[in-house]
This record gives structure tokens, sequence and C-alpha cells, in this order.
């Protein structure tokens, strides 16, 4: 029998105590509480926690209603709605039949197929848009100054589609450190070209896809594009999207030119962008809507009068990629059209409500923050529009800890932290880890840049030291010491790739959750080693993000 929100609410009550002394270490999560949370909301009756979609209406009901009967204070508590609610206002666009892009090179005209061999939609907020530009290949589409690159040179590129590598440039022998050499910078983020694009004035970019660049196959942004697509109010690309690299190699080769020699000269400083010789023709025709999303927040209070007013914040985004529109006739009958995203992140979701059920047992000297981020899929636009409005100021939140995509194959004799070693975070996490019998996971190059694709980036980029509290799940690299079976534990844990953004991110009750739990309870008594601290974190020296104001 599937469990009632109502069962849950009842069962997971629980008083609030003020200790007479502080501790270092958190209460103890609840498995079965995580179990039960996890559970529901990867269930079909949450329709894939969609963006814009009823089950994202229902998700932030249900976590509203547990932040109440857990104790959490509201974010908010003069509104009538309760208060843990915070508007996130985002701009939703759906492609629709009679899009198309052609391209004319050589005498020849090309139509990829949408889906196979691009995919794309616009981020203008126009519903039909016609237009003719010529392709520009600008190499990794990078403009740093502090590296003393510049991929654009000085080109003007307005009215162009920018064709663009993913990824950074890639380190040499003279320069094996450029671009943190061969970890990802935000530079190689599909969001930081989109952005920079709008930055330049173009008339969109499409990026080349290969799996050694993205670090994930085609199927993930051909499925990112297939959904409904939101970002917050501001400019936008009138089209923006994908090339399959077969695409892209034809397209090369009909203007005249060899992708291959073209990504090698893109390797240089002295790069210069490069007309393709390939008009483009754009029609695009797209549903455009103005949607109404939450972030859910509760707080438990601090206790020490100088303290109580600077906070950690714990975050996990709700969402993920919803329930594909049913299509009269053209569904095979039984096709399963919810993308649950049991382990992308109800997983997350869940462990935060039963973190924030043991945190109101016991309050820390700064205050706790329980942000549970919207439109992560869509682009880290929830915890973008909390940066920009938080309910404790930035100069006073210590740190993020963020979950996203837990250890659901079992217990570990090390846990991860990627990007706690950008701050003094790593050094508090490494005493933690220390005094649950734990040790750090090795700091590995971060070669699928996924410090950059969590929530807790929004809150780095405004200069609050934070990571992603992880295990191997997120990136799907497996470098990680588990208890049991290491050999058959890893291939599990990497067999999650074929899941991630797909249907099959399914709940399965044979779970051995001990590894959840075990992330989850790190993630609090880290949140309690910040919280009870006589001082704030601090970012290392010369790290980039300690310059960010905040």
């Amino acid at each position: 029998m599937r469990p009632t929100i109502l069962a849950l609410a009842v069962t997971l009550a629980v008083p609030l105590s003020l200790p007479a002394a502080f501790a270092q270490q958190a209460p103890s999560v609840s498995e079965p509480v995580l179990r039960a949370h996890l559970a529901l909301l990867a269930d079909d009756l949450f329709e894939g926690r969609g963006t814009g979609q009823r089950g994202g209406d229902l998700t932030v009901r249900y976590l509203e209603t547990q932040a109440a009967v857990i104790g959490l204070k509201p974010a908010y508590p003069d509104r009538a709605d309760g208060g843990y609610r915070q508007k996130v206002e985002i701009q939703g666009t759906k492609l629709l039949p009679g899009s198309a892009v052609s391209f004319q090179a050589g005498g020849k005209r090309l139509a990829p197929e949408i889906g196979k061999g691009i995919v794309f939609g616009t981020a203008s907020g126009r519903a039909s848009l016609s237009f003719d530009a010529p392709l520009l290949f600008v190499g990794y589409g990078v403009d740093a100054p502090e590296e003393k690159w510049n991929d654009y040179k000085d080109v003007d590129v307005k009215g162009k589609i920018l064709v663009m590598m993913v990824n950074d440039p890639q380190p040499t022998a003279e320069e094996p450190n450029r671009f943190a050499g061969k970890a990802y910078t935000w530079y190689g983020r599909w969001l930081y070209k989109f952005e920079e694009a709008v930055r330049k004035g173009a008339a969109g970019a499409l990026l080349i896809h290969t799996i050694p660049s993205s670090s994930y196959p085609w199927s993930v942004p051909a499925n990112g594009f297939s959904h409904e697509r939101f970002r917050l109010a501001g400019p936008g690309n009138p089209i923006e999207g994908w090339l399959h690299e077969d695409t892209a190699r034809e397209l090369f080769a009909a203007g005249g030119f060899d992708l291959d020699r073209l990504r090698a000269q893109a390797e240089r400083r002295d790069f210069r962008p490069v007309d393709l010789k390939v008009a483009a023709h754009v029609e695009i025709r797209s549903s455009v809507r103005q949607v109404e999303q939450f972030n859910v927040i509760g707080l438990v209070p601090g206790l020490d009068p100088k303290l109580k007013d600077q906070a950690v914040v714990y975050s996990s985004h709700w969402d993920h990629m919803g329930m594909d529109e049913a299509q009269p006739g053209s569904a095979a009958p039984g096709k399963d059209r919810i993308y649950n995203g049991a382990i992308d992140n109800a997983s997350g979701t869940a462990a935060l409500l039963a973190m924030a059920a043991e945190a109101v047992k016991k309050p820390a000297r700064r205050t706790q923050v329980f942000l549970w981020p919207a439109a992560e899929e869509q682009g880290l636009l929830g915890s973008a529009a909390y940066v920009k409005d938080p309910v404790v100021p930035l100069a006073k939140t210590a740190a993020n800890l963020n979950l996203d995509s837990l250890n659901f194959v079992g217990v570990t004799k090390d846990i991860g932290v990627p990007g706690a070693e950008r701050s003094t975070l790593y050094d508090t996490a490494a005493g933690v880890a220390k005094r649950m019998g734990l040790k750090l996971a090795p700091t590995i190059p971060d070669l699928s840049g996924a410090y950059f694709r969590a929530d807790h980036f929004n809150f780095a980029k405004a200069g609050v030291p934070a990571f992603n509290v992880g295990s191997a799940v997120f990136s799907g690299d497996g470098h990680f010491e588990f208890a049991h079976d290491h050999a058959a534990s890893s291939e599990k844990m990497v067999g999650f790739k074929k899941d991630y953004h797909q249907v099959t991110d399914e709940y399965r009750p044979d779970w051995d959750l001990s590894g959840m739990v075990q992330q989850t309870q790190f993630t609090l008594n880290l949140g309690y080693a910040v919280a009870n601290a006589q001082a704030m974190p601090a970012w290392k020296k010369g790290e980039a993000f300690g310059s960010v104001k905040r």
C-alpha cells in the first residue's frame, strides 16, 4: 500500500527541544524516515516532480507540510500561506511541431533530424521565430581575461550563430595548469557558453556534443530539449542547442573544413573565429508561458546570542524532469512517461527531511537553514533565485552544504568532499570524517565539471564556501572505497550512468540505504561542526571564488 502524506506527517512529528550545552556531533539520522520519504517522492504519484507540472506542485505542498510537521520555523512567518515558500518566477518554453533548422553549404542542403542530429530551442521568450544566419566557429567560446584567453578576438559576432566546443582549452606540456589542467572550469560548462553568446550579442549558440567533452551521452541533451525548458527572466539566445558530432562533422565538411583540424587550432591562444561558409535557416515555433514555482525553506534558529544571525545552509533540489505529455496514437501502450528521479534527486530531498527531523531536536549556535531549491534541472534556477534574495544575508552565511544524487549502494570507508579543498571546509570535513571512523576520498581532477553542475555553485559564485557533499553517484566515476564487496558495489554505482535522466531512475525497495544514511549523517555532522565553530569558513588563498563579493 502506498504511504499517505497524512500518515507520514503523523509518524514523523518531532517536538522541538533546547539542549543545555552545544555539541559538535549532530543527532542520528533515521534510515526508516529517509526511506519512507524517498519511496514516496520517487513514486508515480509525484509524476517526476516536474517544473511547471502538477507533480512539482504536489512536491512543494508535501515539503512544506513536512517542514511544519517536523518543527522547522517558516522562513517567512508573517505570510498567510504558512511561510515556507519562496517564489521563483520563471519562463517555460517548449518546442512545437513545425520547428526546424536547415543548413546550406557547398550547394547542398542539410536538414538534421531533431533529437538525432540536432536539438534546439529558444531562450528569447518569443513564440515564433524565422531568420537566417551564418555559422561561426568560435572554438571553446571562452573569454577569460585571467587566463589571457579570448576565442572571440575582435570579431563582431552579432547576427551569427556560434558553433562551440564543450569543455575548456586543454593543458599542454608548456602550460600544464592552464584552465585548471585536466579539470573542468566554469568556462567549460554549457550554461556559461550560452550566457557568453548572449553577452556577445550573437544570434544563438550550438554546442558540439562528444561524450569525452561533456561527460554524458547524447541522450542527456536530447531528453532535456525534448521537455519544456525553463529560465529566469532576462535576455536569451534566439536559438541555442546541441549538434551531434556526426552532424557537426558533416556541416564542417560541407563548408570545406575539417572538424578535427579546426578543433586542434582552437587549442591555441592565437585561434581566431572561423566563418564556416554555412548558412542556417531557423524556424522555431514554441509555446511560451510564465510559471510561478517555489523554493521551500525552513529554519532551525541558532541559540548563541552572538552567532544566531549567521547560518549554515543545507540544500537539495526537489525537482526532476517530470512527465512527458501523452501523445494520442503515437505512444506505445504502457510506455513509461514518468521520470521518477529516485536518485536524482528524491534521495537528496528525502535526506534533507531526515536531517531536519533531527536538527530540530538539538539547535546549534548558528541558525540552520534547510533549503529545497526548485528548477535545478533547468539550470540551477531555484538556488540562483535564493542567492539573489537570501533568508540570511550571504555575508553571514557560513557555508552551503548541498546533497544531490546520494549513495544507494552501501557503506563506504571514505566520504567524498569534491570542492571542499577550495576552502577551510576541507579541514573541518577531515575532522568530522575522523570522528566517524572515515577518511576523505582522494581529491581527483574534476573531469566532468561536477562542481559547476549543482546548486552549491550559485553560493560559491556569490562568495559563500560551498560544495556538493558527495558519493560517486553524481559524477558516476566510482572513485570510492566500499566497505563490502568493493568491485561489485563500484560497478553498481557506475552503472547508474545508464539511468541518469532516464525513466529507469526508479526507487527499488531492495536498496541498501546504509551508505545513504552514512552520507546524510556526515553532512549533518559537518553542518553542526560549522554551526558551532567560533569562526566562519574561509576560501583558500588564491581561490577564484574567494574574490567574489558577497
